[in-house]
């Protein structure tokens, strides 16, 4: 199957106005015929257009996933392509909900790359993951102004304790600590239990349904992915050993190599697609239906 530059190649010759976009949908659709499923493919540009804010996951990314689910055969499932950084708790909490009510569970993750943050969120809300050697995940730990909420706790905790034991640091804390809002232990602490909470209910509903154990199960991938002692930063990438080492059902796409190929493929499309254009985000299904969120406004 067609590589990195393989696709370059067919792009630059397809002697269409539209080139990147009829190559694009055609490798989706060949995906999507080989698994004879629903195909969404919801991708960010975001490493290609680092600061812009639409690349992150928002509530307009809803009407994406309307547009593309509207007059799908849902009885089918759906193949959910995510690559991501995240992005907002709550407008990730309201399309995983969105995408159960609609397939009822019925969903399976594809990640060529990564899936970071509320992306990972996405794809534990799914039957199961398919990762290869190339995919990651991330922790799920919230941040606050680019902060993990975890780090800000854990400073507070330190503050108290060096007080304690040394009232002279008393000054040098209060100029570090009086960066802080008052209420933002109280916001950090309901961050973090939403996170857990959006998870464990998937995880336990979906991924771990009609397991003996799907309770304890889903308690300890919380316990690995929300927690920020070893994993150390919010962006740290976790690879498909660290996501089966934390429970999670995973796939390996290196058991079937034309499909590996085939998401490969649809990856290296997108890719091109928002290094030659002025997209940031494309929500797009197997049949050519697509809501893309230009660096100005959505189209």
């Amino acid at each position: 199957m067609p590589n990195w530059n393989d696709v370059l190649t067919e792009i630059q010759n397809c002697g269409r106005t539209n080139a990147l976009d009829f190559i694009r949908r055609s490798h989706l659709k060949e995906f999507s015929d080989y698994r004879k499923r629903n195909t969404i493919a919801y991708y960010s540009g975001w490493l290609q257009k680092n600061g812009n804010a639409k690349s992150s996951i928002n509530d307009d990314d809803k009407n994406g996933f309307m547009a593309t689910i509207h007059k799908m055969d849902r009885s089918l499932g759906l193949d959910l392509i995510l690559h991501t950084p995240g992005g907002d708790i709550a407008a990730t909490e309201s399309i995983i909900d969105y995408l159960q009510r609609m397939f009822k569970g019925n969903i399976q993750a594809f990640i060529p790359q990564l899936a970071m943050s509320a992306g990972t969120m996405i794809a534990c809300s799914t039957q199961c993951i398919y990762m290869g050697k190339e995919s990651s995940i991330g922790p799920i730990d919230p941040q606050f102004g680019g902060i993990p909420c975890h780090s800000i706790l854990k400073e507070f905790e330190d503050a108290i304790a060096e007080i304690k034991r040394d009232p002279g640091s008393l000054p040098a804390w209060q100029c570090i600590l009086s960066k802080y809002h008052p209420t933002l232990l109280g916001e950090c602490k309901k961050a973090i239990e939403l996170s857990s909470e959006i998870v464990l209910k998937q995880l336990e509903s979906v991924m771990f349904a009609g397991d003996e154990d799907g309770r304890q199960k889903a308690e300890n991938v919380i316990n690995k992915l929300n927690e920020h002692e070893s994993t150390k930063i919010h962006a740290r990438h976790l690879s498909i050993d660290d996501a089966k080492g934390c429970g999670l059902k995973i796939c390996d796409l290196e058991n079937d190599p034309k499909l590996q190929d085939l998401l490969l493929t649809v990856h290296h499309c997108y890719m091109h697609t928002f290094a030659n254009s002025t997209a940031v985000k494309i929500v797009e299904n197997q049949k050519g239906v697509a809501v893309v969120t230009m660096a100005g406004i959505p189209q």
